[in-house]
């Protein structure tokens, strides 16, 4: 089933928290400043929505994992990328079929067809594609709830902003490509994970009706309201009614 409005998305939540995986990831650059003609992935990191439980891959532990020293990365960024997206397309490979909850992933420049891009740049073999309608873009359901200007530009930090501050860790893409040529990856790392971790919380109080916006709360209130018990039992008790009315009709009707 593919969730095509923000209704729809926070009823899905609610109901089955475990087919949603949050996803995000760093990269080199997303100016033209790579010595290969894409940039580099250099972290992704994917969270279970259910558990708050997160995998990651990223290219100072893969390196690790190779024995190769800090120093030496630069020169073995091909080894690196090749070994971090085969483990990311393991763990993706068995999957597919749940939600992708992503942050504006949406093409070749930034999002899961850069990814892929790569791993058939670095001769990766059958890669297994996330189904274009199994991933939810999670800025697009704010903005379809709340309204396209739920919150100024650039949206992520300004959200983060308005509900409890710009986490410590998190990077820009400027400070991201800063921490690359540093080969500071451990940076980037942590970047990356304080974003999962941000769309998580924006997850859970969206749900709550607590998420802080530019919007106006009186809208954040009526959600709440018709979420409320008392308004369910005024439903049920009106959807009772015109059962019993549509059941008298079709007596007199049959009659």
């Amino acid at each position: 089933m593919s969730i095509s409005n923000a209704g729809e998305f926070r009823a899905e939540v609610r109901k089955h928290p475990e087919w949603f995986y949050i996803i995000h990831y760093s990269c080199q650059s997303l100016f033209d400043e790579n010595e290969e003609l894409s940039p580099r992935i250099t972290s992704i990191a994917v969270s279970f929505y259910s558990t708050r439980q997160v995998v990651s891959f990223s290219t100072h532990a893969i390196a690790e994992e190779l024995g190769i020293a800090r120093e030496e990365v630069p020169e073995r960024y091909k080894d690196v990328d090749r070994a971090l997206l085969e483990k990311f397309y393991d763990f993706v490979r068995d999957r597919r079929d749940k939600y992708w909850v992503h942050w504006n992933m949406r093409n070749l420049t930034f999002g899961f067809e850069h990814i892929e891009h790569r791993a058939r740049v670095l001769r990766i073999p059958n890669i297994p594609t996330i189904p274009v309608e199994r991933r939810i873009n999670l800025s697009d359901m704010l903005g379809l709830w709340y309204g396209s200007s739920y919150v100024d530009d650039p949206k992520m930090s300004k959200l983060m902003d308005l509900n409890g501050g710009i986490h410590r860790e998190f990077l820009s893409g400027k400070d991201e490509f800063e921490a690359f040529r540093g080969q500071d990856y451990i940076k980037l790392h942590k970047s990356t994970l304080s974003k999962v971790g941000f769309f998580d919380k924006v997850i859970s109080k969206w749900i709550k009706g607590k998420l802080k916006t530019n919007s106006k709360q009186f809208w954040a209130w009526v959600d709440r309201a018709f979420e409320s018990r008392v308004v369910k039992i005024i439903a049920m008790f009106s959807m009772v009614v015109t059962i019993f009315s549509v059941l008298v009709s079709l007596v007199r009707g049959f009659l």
